[in-house]
C-alpha cells in the first residue's frame, strides 16, 4: 500500500482537482469517482481530494459547475444542432461532444477571476511580508536606541552619586572648619564679671 502525501496543495493540483471533478460532472459520473481518479494521479487519499474540493476549490469553479452541469443534462438529451453551421449548444459530431463558444468564454471568465483573486491574496500577503520587514527593522533600530539610553542613565546615576559625595565632603569641610574656629575662640571673665572674647 503506497503512502499517500499530506502536504500542501499546489495550483497546478487545484487545477487537475477542478478539471477532473468539472469533467466527471460533465459526463455524468460522481464526484467520488473524480476524487478517486485525482488522488491517484496525486498519490493522495480520495478524502483528502474530496475535503480540498469542498472547502477550498469548489468555490472557485461555481460557474464552471453550472456550465458543466448544463451539459450534463445536454448530453442526457442527445441535443444536435443540424441548423446551425456553429453550434450554440452542446452538440455532437462524429460521437465527440461540442462546446458553445460561449461556454467556454464564461469558463475561462471564472478562471480568470479566481486567477485575479489569487494574485490579489499574494499581493497582499506581500505587502504584509514588506510591512513586517519594516516594523522588525523598526523594532531594531528602537532596542538600540533603548540600550543607548540605559546606559546615559547608567551613567547619569553615577555621575549624581558621585556629586552627592562631593556635596558630603563639601559640607563635612565646612564643619570642620566651623568647629576649628569654634575652639580657638575662648573666652575669659573680666574683673567687673563680663565675659570677654579672646582670640588665640
Amino acid at each position: 500500500m503506497t503512502s499517500s502525501r499530506q502536504d500542501a496543495w499546489t495550483q497546478d493540483e487545484d487545477l487537475l482537482l477542478a478539471e477532473i471533478v468539472l469533467r466527471h460532472i460533465r459526463e455524468g459520473g460522481t464526484q467520488l469517482a473524480a476524487f478517486e481518479e485525482v488522488g491517484k494521479k496525486l498519490s493522495r487519499t480520495s478524502a483528502a481530494c474530496g475535503f480540498r474540493w469542498n472547502s477550498f476549490v469548489r468555490k472557485q469553479y461555481k460557474t464552471g459547475i453550472d456550465i458543466a452541469k448544463t451539459q450534463r443534462k445536454q448530453l442526457k438529451s442527445r441535443i444536435v444542432s443540424k441548423d446551425d453551421e456553429q453550434p450554440t449548444r452542446l452538440s455532437y459530431i462524429d460521437g465527440q461532444s461540442i462546446v458553445s463558444l460561449s461556454e467556454v468564454i464564461k469558463y475561462l471568465e471564472a478562471i480568470e477571476k479566481a486567477q485575479k483573486h489569487s494574485s490579489g491574496l499574494v499581493q497582499a500577503n506581500e505587502e504584509l511580508q514588506q510591512k513586517l520587514e519594516r516594523l522588525q527593522e523598526k523594532v531594531t533600530v528602537l532596542e538600540k536606541e533603548k540600550k543607548m539610553l540605559q546606559n546615559n542613565l547608567l551613567m547619569v546615576e553615577d555621575d549624581y552619586k558621585a556629586l552627592i559625595e562631593i556635596m558630603e565632603r563639601a559640607r563635612k569641610m565646612v564643619v570642620l572648619k566651623e568647629d576649628e574656629k569654634s575652639r580657638k575662640v575662648k573666652f575669659h571673665m573680666e574683673k567687673n564679671g563680663n565675659l570677654e572674647r579672646v582670640e588665640k
